[in-house]
């Protein structure tokens, strides 16, 4: 990582000898930079121009590893349920996987596998020269999404991404916006598929991963007579006996059509040049090759068809790190049998992920601790705190201690290798940073959006903070201007404002939307991003909240509910929630979601509700009260004041997740359709 010389701050003040303009900050930049990075390194202007680099540097070193679910075990167990207000054992089936070893592929392998794809998409059509018209990849995170990414760009065919957990009807709008002509998805998928196709007319190719086992192939061709569907493996021979070299892309032509996540309305297609993608490595590149060698190892598992992944893959193929790809649903030890989870068995010593799952991740800790028993527990909280206060206080070998006695044993679940962590897509509580920085390793938060591929800010460890996203990254260039509104002011004392983003990691516009693009892009090119930022006197920033989800209570102040949000959920008894807030109120209320194993322990801890069943649990009134105490208990110590607290909660059972509709694609709450689903429920707390 570009190093931190002297305490200088994480940003400079560009023009900072001229008056600070009106209604706005002075323009800042990275530390590290004078001019703004347009590429990781000379003669690297497209996404094909990376795996090539790749190849040519770390050629026989392992690349890409991937393992297969060798066969699904399932296991029956008795549970405790409430019928009829009495306890019922009734017996349920769970299923576990058994993975395969890990597989690899060398970078020159990788390469070739490229070139053999792309030659074979080549001869079945996809060499599509209508502008901007796209090649979809609809699939799970994996070596293959990878490589057929980067055959399209061998091929200079820009791709459309499809989240894998998206339904038939997101999926129709994506390909039918898109004018997919061709596209990539895994066997399982194939029904999804099956539902919409007759409504896909532009669809004439579909390449597939795995074993389709359950007809979908003849339905899908039994609906259209004109479509193709091909396994890979096949592409990849065909390839083979037909090699072609590659076709030269420019890089300012568009390599990717990626949709938000739609957290506000319908998905916006978000175009992506070849130049924008580069940049965004540059970024990555010049602020972390400190910590990215090939001695390094990640574990891909968030969905490629998010910014995040997609820029952290491809900047880490640009260093030569060895890249092994996971599931969500098999990276710990518990969903597996005979073989190790995905962490444990690959060992990474960078991860990267979402609040979510870091969220998961402490629960899992410390719902571990609870079960070890009263010593255990002590002897862990202890050790929390004494190695927080060392370091805070900069006290020597307590912290060494400390992790002999405790936490080695934690990090051991993680394979034992890791070395940083990196928070993005949201912000992540400041106690559950905090958490996992004492109990795992160094996290670092960063600050990006679709639109400036992932790009914004990055946190340089050097500048180790809780709360804060870090400096601008080396390819943007940032300014707040004020939101007079919601109280938000350049010249306050730590300058804050809407956060307003330009350099060559901003994307090209809307796909179609030329009325979104007038809306985002000021006359000079900025771009207004719609989160409020806050400038710290080191030359970080601080993400506040976003303009759309300012409420102004009764009062006449305005309270930030993703904020909020982000500190109610690092309470173990939730599994996730949604800020309920209105003007006709003094504090907001709260949707939570029950944690299905912290809840009922904490009840049968506390004498409250009758056995472990949750739905019961969540309508019970003496729990529901017990846990919004908890709740509050929990923002006070955040230091959350009077009129953020909790007015009252609507506690559920229900999961949610993308395929129950409560969530995006990209795991952001649907507002409006949680709203509608506990309107009777939350009008009954919080009229």
């Amino acid at each position: 990582m570009a190093p931190r010389k002297n305490k200088e701050p994480a940003s400079w003040e560009v023009d900072a000898d001229k008056p600070k303009p009106d209604g706005e900050t002075r323009v800042r930049r990275s530390y590290c930079i004078k001019d703004l990075v347009t590429q990781p390194a000379p003669g690297i202007d497209t996404v094909h121009d990376v795996m090539l680099y790749a190849a040519k540097t770390h050629g026989p070193k392992n690349g890409f590893a991937s393992r297969n679910i060798e066969k699904i075990i399932s296991e029956e167990k008795e549970i405790t349920k409430m019928v009829g207000g009495k306890e019922t054992k009734q017996k349920k089936t769970w299923n576990y996987f058994k993975l395969t070893p890990y597989e690899w592929m060398t970078y020159e392998e990788a390469l070739q596998r490229v070139k053999e794809i792309g030659a074979g998409l080549r001869e079945l059509g996809v060499e599509d020269k209508r502008e901007n018209k796209f090649f979809n990849i609809y699939a799970q995170t994996s070596r293959n999404w990878m490589l057929v990414a980067q055959s399209c760009a061998f091929n200079a065919v820009p791709i459309s991404t499809a989240y894998d957990s998206l339904g038939p009807e997101g999926l129709k709008h994506a390909l039918n916006e898109t004018e997919v002509n061709g596209m990539f998805t895994n066997a399982d998928l194939l029904g999804t598929l099956v539902k919409i196709i007759e409504h896909c007319s532009t669809v004439k190719l579909i390449v597939y991963d795995g074993k389709s086992e359950d007809g979908a192939i003849d339905k899908l061709k039994a609906i259209r007579d004109d479509i193709k569907v091909i396994h890979l493996d096949e592409v990849i021979e065909l390839g083979k006996s037909k090699p072609v070299e590659a076709l030269p892309a420019k890089a300012e032509d568009v390599y990717c059509c990626m949709y938000t996540s739609g957290s506000t309305g319908t998905p916006k297609g978000v175009l992506l040049t070849h130049r924008n993608v580069v940049a965004a490595i540059g970024s990555v590149w010049t602020l972390l090759y400190e910590y990215l060698t090939t001695k390094d190892s990640y574990l891909a598992f968030l969905p490629l068809a998010h910014i995040l992944e997609f820029v952290v893959e491809n900047s880490f193929i640009f260093a030569g790190l060895p890249i092994g790809y996971g599931r969500v649903k098999t990276l710990t030890d518990a969903s597996v049998r005979e073989c190790k989870g995905d962490i444990a068995e690959f060992r990474p010593s960078i991860l990267v992920g979402v609040p979510a799952v870091w969220e998961l991740i402490r629960k899992g800790i410390l719902s571990k601790v609870d079960t070890a028993g009263a010593l255990k527990k002590s002897i862990f909280n202890f050790a929390v705190k004494a190695k927080q206060t060392a370091n805070q206080y900069s006290l020597p070998l307590v912290g060494g201690l400390t992790d002999k006695v405790v936490f080695d044993a934690v990090r051991a679940q993680t394979g034992g290798k890791l070395k940083i962590m990196f928070n993005g897509g949201g912000a992540v509580s400041k106690s559950t940073q905090a958490f996992l920085c004492t109990a795992l390793v160094t996290m670092i938060q960063g600050y990006g959006l679709t639109e400036s591929t992932a790009m914004a800010c990055i946190l340089n460890p050097g500048f180790m903070q809780y709360g804060a996203v870090g400096g601008p990254v080396p390819a943007a260039e940032v300014k707040l201007v004020d939101a007079p509104e919601a109280g938000y002011f350049s010249t306050n004392t730590l300058p804050q404002g809407e956060i307003l983003l330009r350099g060559p990691a901003i994307f090209k516009g809307y796909y179609k939307r030329p009325d979104l693009d007038k809306e985002a892009f000021t006359e000079d090119g900025w771009f207004r991003t719609g989160d409020v930022g806050q400038w710290n006197k080191d030359g970080t920033l601080a993400i506040i909240d976003r303009l759309k989800n300012l409420v102004k209570l009764s009062g006449g102040e305005y309270i930030a509910i993703e904020y909020l949000e982000s500190i109610y959920k690092s309470c173990p008894l939730v599994a996730n929630g949604a800020i309920i807030a209105n003007g006709e109120h003094n504090n907001p209320a709260m949707v939570v979601v029950g944690h299905p194993t912290n809840l009922p322990a904490f009840a049968k801890k506390n004498g409250l509700g009758d056995g472990e069943d949750l739905e019961h649990l969540c309508k019970d009134e003496r729990v529901v009260e017990a846990a919004l105490k908890e709740l509050n208990n929990v923002g006070k110590k955040a230091g959350l004041k009077g009129m953020e607290l909790l007015e009252a909660i609507v506690l559920v059972a229900d999961e949610w997740t993308p395929e129950s509709g409560f969530l995006t694609a990209a795991q952001k709450l649907q507002r409006k359709v949680i709203s509608d689903q506990y309107a009777d429920r939350i009008k009954a707390v919080y009229p």
